[in-house]
């Protein structure tokens, strides 16, 4: 689980379309840096269909090295609730062993569990297939903010 890197608030331009701000642009890529170390590459990407995700998405991607999962730009979720996106991992495709969801707040930090600054990614595990996941089944197997990435 990703939330998306800091956006920018620039007047008049609706909440959908807004872009990241600088410190966004300099954290995303330590996103796909970090997710490289560790070993917790995607085999697919679900990604709001919000600006700001797609830009977090880009700078990400960008950075993993030949990783290129498939990548799907939903728009469930923009402003998905926990529920939601519980929705969205029970319809990952069953070939899918890893999974990335860029999504926002409130609904990522629902869905995790913890309070989630922008840019921070959660690595939750689970047993089982995508369609029998069920709320408070994953585990926090790591989290980390892009201060300690």
């Amino acid at each position: 689980m990703l939330r998306h890197a800091k956006s920018d608030w620039p007047e008049g331009v609706p909440d959908h379309d807004r872009p990241l701000a600088k410190r966004g642009r300099r954290d995303a890529p330590k996103v796909g840096r970090w997710l490289i170390r560790h070993g917790y590459l995607p085999d697919v990407v679900v990604c709001s269909t919000a600006q700001r995700t797609r830009e977090t998405w880009d700078l990400v991607g960008a950075n993993l090295n030949s990783a290129k999962p498939d990548v799907t730009f939903d728009p469930r979720a923009y402003g998905a609730s926990a529920q939601t996106l519980l929705y969205l991992a029970r319809e990952l495709p069953e070939r899918c062993r890893t999974a990335l969801l860029i999504a926002h707040n409130p609904g990522v930090s629902e869905f995790v569990g913890v309070s989630f600054p922008t840019a921070a990614v959660a690595v939750l595990e689970f047993d089982g297939a995508w369609p029998d996941l069920a709320a408070g089944q994953a585990r926090l197997k790591a989290f980390v903010a892009p201060a300690d990435m």
